[in-house]
């Protein structure tokens, strides 16, 4: 194994041997009819922590069957159908082969003299998606990890466009004093990522300033102009705002349309943060619910959620690209200005990047836009369809109509008790049976229970199965505790 660990002619035979592990890890849960084989965290650590690294097994085949005891017989599979609770999906089948590829050659997107026809495949990506979003041909974007960090790279972008602006006003202060004007406004269910780019950004602690919603979740447009007012009466500046196209958990899209125009008028950088809510791009059914994402400055997608892609693979995409050029930096030894080709780490907050392009265009050329946005539109359509029976199921409470393909509920006990202080102990005892994966949340200050409806192969028979078990779980836990008071 030694003398060939670096030999690509070993590569085909290793493939088959990974390939053929996966499959029987997923074919024993499926066996098993469960998403994930219970296990208490301590016991899987304590497995991890007796395997000793300075001891090598020696060959890949001892390898494969200490990974399959000790990590895939206790991972949590996506492609289940019950598993309903966080925004990870099951994913394309192109990808997975072209991840494969793109691991293989082992390429690396910084320059061109690393990547070549990868660099002009990533660049098509880009510039294809700009296009659904409705930018101008002017726009550009870059590949990013995910979407906290797409978020970053769109706030820093605003941020010195703001400064740029105003540095060579008469009397301009200095650019940290300028900058400690800078403020955020985003709605008060936007994403925790908006908050930590402030903070990476060097923002004061109190620039993101959280705005109130309406009743269905949407940020709230006259908040948003009295905030803008208020900013304009203390002389603070107001250098973007975020829109959210599918918050976490009610899977809201914000009035993109209204905030456009706000920001269009006062020349404020609007950003939409489409992590969720992007595969609405090339949804046959529902891609009106992002009218107005055209409007924007920056957009974040990411593929690896409503694409069916996997982790990771986002990007943000940005209506001029002329604003990339905050992000570049020009050394020596790997990208001199005077180099005519082009070179993708002048856009990127990364040096070393993974081709993560690679698996949506495999992706896109087997079976085209439309298949992926028919995979979205069938699990937005069942969250429709599980939100009417809980409306009619009187052991459940509906807390919200369902805008994508979350579905925020409560299980409702005996004798009209709260049941507020069962959330947590029914969700993790669900956990804990590992038949079933269900989140929970809070929307305004009270606990509820939640689905996130990602596999299009869920059924709504599926989706029943689990709310049968909610319920039992539900009954077995009161039974145990004639006091009311949950289990901790």
């Amino acid at each position: 194994m030694t003398s060939s660990l670096l030999h690509q002619d070993t590569v085909a035979e290793l493939m088959r041997e990974v390939t053929a592990a996966a499959a029987a890890g997923s074919a024993r849960i499926a066996a098993a009819r469960q998403p994930h084989e219970p296990a208490d965290h301590a016991e899987i650590a304590q497995e991890i922590e007796r395997i000793d690294l300075d001891a090598p097994l020696g060959d890949f085949d001892s390898v494969l069957a200490e990974l399959d005891h000790a990590w895939l017989r206790h991972a949590v599979w996506f492609h289940h159908p019950r598993t309903l609770a966080h925004l990870n999906c099951p994913v394309a089948v192109p990808a997975v082969a072209a991840e494969t590829l793109a691991a293989a050659v082992n390429v690396s997107m910084d320059t061109w003299d690393q990547s070549k026809a990868a660099t002009a495949v990533e660049r098509s990506l880009l510039s294809w998606t700009a296009q659904r979003i409705g930018f101008p041909a002017a726009a550009d974007g870059m590949f990013t990890p995910g979407g906290t960090t797409s978020n970053l790279q769109a706030l820093m972008l605003a941020r010195d466009e703001s400064l740029e602006r105003t540095a060579h006003l008469p009397a301009a202060a200095p650019r940290p004093v300028r900058a400690a004007a800078l403020r955020i406004l985003a709605s008060a269910e936007s994403h925790f990522s908006v908050v930590t780019a402030a903070r990476i950004l060097g923002l004061d602690d109190d620039s993101v300033i959280p705005l109130p919603v309406e009743g269905d979740g949407r940020m709230s447009v006259p908040a948003l102009r009295r905030v803008l007012a208020d900013l304009a009466e203390q002389n603070l500046t107001p250098m973007a705002v975020v829109a959210t196209a599918g918050t976490t958990d009610r899977g809201v899209i914000d009035p993109l349309r209204r905030l456009a125009e706000i920001c269009g008028a006062a020349g404020i950088w609007l950003h939409v943060d489409a992590a969720y809510g992007g595969g609405l791009l090339v949804s046959p059914a529902h891609r009106d619910r992002l009218a107005g994402i055209e409007g924007a400055d920056s957009v974040t997608v990411d593929y690896h959620k409503t694409w069916f892609q996997p982790v990771s693979c986002s990007a943000v995409v940005v209506r001029d690209g002329r604003t990339l050029r905050h992000c570049a930096h020009h050394a020596a030894y790997l990208n001199p200005a005077d180099t005519p080709e082009p070179n993708q780490v002048d856009r990127s907050l990364q040096t070393t990047r993974r081709f993560d392009a690679l698996k949506l265009w495999a992706t896109l050329r087997t079976v085209g836009p439309d298949a992926i946005g028919a995979l979205l539109d069938t699990v937005v359509d069942l969250a429709a369809r599980v939100a009417g029976n809980l409306r009619e199921d009187p052991r459940f409470e509906l807390v919200c109509e369902p805008s994508l393909s979350t579905v925020l509920f409560r299980w409702l006990p005996p004798e009209a008790a709260d049941p507020d202080p069962w959330v947590r102990a029914i969700r993790r005892a669900v956990w804990d049976t590992g038949r079933a994966t269900v989140a929970e949340t809070e929307i305004a200050g009270r606990p509820c229970l939640k689905f996130t409806l990602l596999n299009p192969d869920t059924t709504l028979e599926d989706v029943q199965e689990v709310l049968e078990l909610v319920h039992e779980t539900a009954l077995h836990l009161t039974a145990r505790d004639h006091t009311g008071k949950a289990l901790a």
